[in-house]
């Protein structure tokens, strides 16, 4: 399959998420959310969460925080006529 052929397949979900600032990149940090509910939802601070997954991601607290913040929005998506 060529990449076009993946992109026209995709067209619609890549634009949904483009007008959503969604980066295609993020989905590598899906697990990192994954792993910080679990730690909360076991007992752990949220700051040692943080912590945690900034160094076993090799990636800034700071960034930690965007993405559990990015990840926890509610999506809206626009009705479109």
């Amino acid at each position: 399959m060529k990449v076009i052929e993946i992109l026209k397949i995709s067209r619609e979900t890549l634009k949904v998420l483009q007008d959503s600032c969604v980066k295609v990149e993020d989905c590598k940090y899906i697990e990192l959310y994954e792993q910080y509910n679990k730690i909360v939802r076991e007992g752990g601070k949220s700051s040692y969460a943080v912590a945690v997954l900034s160094e076993r991601f090799g990636i800034s607290e700071r960034k930690v925080y965007y993405l559990l913040s990015k990840f926890s929005k509610d999506w809206k998506i626009d009705a479109v006529g």
